[in-house]
């Protein structure tokens, strides 16, 4: 059986999410606690940036329980803009993808958190850049890594999903407009994780409108969820919603991740809808139960420029194993 759970709301108090769209989760078990990075606009108007939740230490990963972490009783951004305002101080920074792996360069393991960022407006046009940990805080950085060259991703990069496999960098990310009915799912990767993005093509079909990626190990496997949208006028079809997928290899092309099955519809469940932006854990590594952490949206009352609320939830379910 499968359950869905509210974990961020801003229209309801009782998730306490402080008034703020908290959506895009990142979640890792860092230090011993599940930690979940995401991102949050404190109030309209303002550049979206990166919040910090977790779980009580040594706690289980959960659906429930999850706490904003800030000063003074008020969610505090991760990290300042310094040096990256240049580039995503006007628009802000999406969703977030936290990545531990290997920097040949400075010759060490690195903590990174890969977002899409834009200097002018919050609907882009994005570039992916990153923050990188430095023992004590989190670091912006004064360029981006990551941007729009290629003619079929017509100047616009953005939610970034990243692994460190067999010394690369691998990224899936989304290329184009929603607004434009242009959404492409592509693939790249890159030794240090700043240069040298290889391998960068289409990773599936346009028009399956595949918006995020995400790569889990699972046994001697990598699996994966992703999320199809619907941009168009009218009912969602049927293959909106959430899909899971599996492969010997983090392989660049869709074709080498079996059969894909589909665990979620967009069927409209009151505080949320057409989800999008999964990341999921297994709750145990040879188990089928899993947390599959979604966004969604539901439309709010009044008129307003913008009539949809935002929401972050989790699924759970039971995955295919192998």
């Amino acid at each position: 059986m499968a359950n869905t759970t509210k974990i961020f709301d801003p229209g309801d108090p009782a998730t306490a999410s402080f008034g703020m769209e908290l959506t895009d989760a990142s979640i890792i078990r860092r230090d011993g606690t599940w930690t979940m990075f995401l991102a949050g606009q404190q109030a309209p108007g303002m550049p979206t940036d990166i919040y910090y939740a977790a779980l009580p230490p040594d706690s289980s990963l959960l659906a429930t329980g999850w706490k904003l972490a800030g000063v003074e009783g008020s969610p505090t951004p991760v990290a300042g803009r310094a040096a990256s305002s240049g580039w995503d101080g006007a628009g802000g920074r999406h969703c977030p993808s936290y990545v531990r792996g290997w920097d040949p360069v400075a010759r060490r393991e690195v903590e990174r958190i890969y977002y899409a960022g834009s200097a002018e407006h919050s609907w882009g046009p994005y570039r992916i850049g990153y923050l990188e940990w430095n023992g004590n805080i989190w670091i912006d950085q004064p360029q981006p890594v990551f941007s729009a060259d290629m003619a079929w991703e017509q100047g616009s990069v953005y939610e970034p999903n990243l692994i460190y496999h067999d010394g690369k960098w691998k990224m899936w990310y989304v290329a184009g407009s929603a607004q434009n009915g242009h959404v492409v799912q592509g693939y790249a990767e890159s030794l240090d994780g700043r240069t040298g993005w290889s391998r960068r093509a289409p990773f599936a079909p346009a028009e399956m409108n595949m918006f995020d990626f995400c790569v889990r190990q699972q046994g001697g496997r990598l699996e994966a969820v992703f999320s199809r949208g619907w941009y168009g006028a009218g009912d969602a079809p049927q293959e909106t919603g959430l899909w899971w997928c599996s492969a010997p290899e983090p392989s660049h092309r869709l074709a080498d991740w079996g059969k894909p099955v589909q665990i979620m519809t967009a069927e409209d469940r009151g505080w949320h809808s057409a989800p999008w932006k999964p990341t999921f854990h297994r709750l145990h590594e040879d188990q089928a139960r899993a947390l599959i952490f979604f966004d969604g949206h539901y439309r709010k009352d009044g008129a307003g420029a913008f009539p949809f609320v935002f929401t972050l939830g989790c699924l759970e379910l039971d995955l295919p194993i192998g």
